[in-house]
């Protein structure tokens, strides 16, 4: 019973730091947003919880195939038209957080959040990198 509420927890935390970085996604209107990123922190926790916990399971293993697995779905978002490059961050994206839903699965409760942060912030940063285009 113990483990089934401490696997809920990590859900819901996966689900929530997955939708801040969806959010800023959908607030500049990206085709990969905020329930997107969710789904995806949501599901690589799943499947690191699930992969720690089974018998004669190589948890390595699965989370590296939740990288592969995501690195197809982030490449679907990468479209090159007329030698411009789209979705590249938005790719990034979906990367970073199945690493960060990987991370809480496995229980870096604090290096999740604090990855969720950096890449929050990092994310912002398009503001100041336009006004430096400006010069």
């Amino acid at each position: 019973m113990q483990f089934e509420i401490l696997a809920i927890i990590k859900l819901l935390l996966a689900a929530f730091l997955g939708g801040i970085v969806g959010f800023e996604r959908e607030k500049i209107h990206r085709p990969a947003g905020f329930r997107t990123h969710m789904i995806v922190s949501l599901s690589s926790c799943l499947i690191t919880i699930v992969s720690m916990n089974v018998a004669n399971s190589d948890p390595l293993r699965l989370a590296a195939n939740i990288i592969t697995g995501i690195g197809f779905i982030g490449a679907g978002t990468i479209i090159a038209t007329s030698g411009k490059i789209v979705g590249l961050t938005t790719a990034t994206t979906i990367f970073s957080v199945a690493g960060i839903g990987i991370a809480v699965g496995a229980g870096f409760y604090i290096v999740s959040i604090f990855a969720t942060i950096l890449l929050f912030v990092v994310l912002e940063l398009k503001r100041f990198e336009r006004n430096i285009q400006r010069f």
